[in-house]
């Protein structure tokens, strides 16, 4: 994983309208379909982690997980544990980054 070229390209991705953050908000974009995929930090709770495991197993959505503090500062939202993005163009090379 290039971490370096991952992080600016979700962080690009952000600015791009593609990312959205939250536990909540998350789980109702996972639940409706319209996530590709989705980032987690590895320093969220082990409730967390199963409960968006589970949930992304569920539906297809494949699952990253993030050095600690990462993922938050990357999007510009210090403390966030959890993201998804929507499918498109950064989403796709982003997802070949953290391969």
């Amino acid at each position: 994983m290039d971490e370096k070229r991952a992080l600016g390209t979700l962080g690009l991705a952000m600015r791009a309208g593609f990312v959205k953050s939250g536990g909540d908000v998350c789980e109702r974009e996972l639940r409706a379909g319209r996530a590709a995929l989705a980032l987690m930090d590895a320093g969220v709770s082990e409730n967390t982690r199963d409960k968006f495991s589970a949930l992304c197993a569920g539906k297809n959505v494949p699952l990253h997980v993030l050095p600690e503090d990462a993922l938050g500062n990357a999007i510009g939202h210090p403390g966030r544990m959890v993201a998804v993005l929507k499918e498109g163009p950064l989403t796709t090379k982003l997802e070949s980054l953290l391969s």
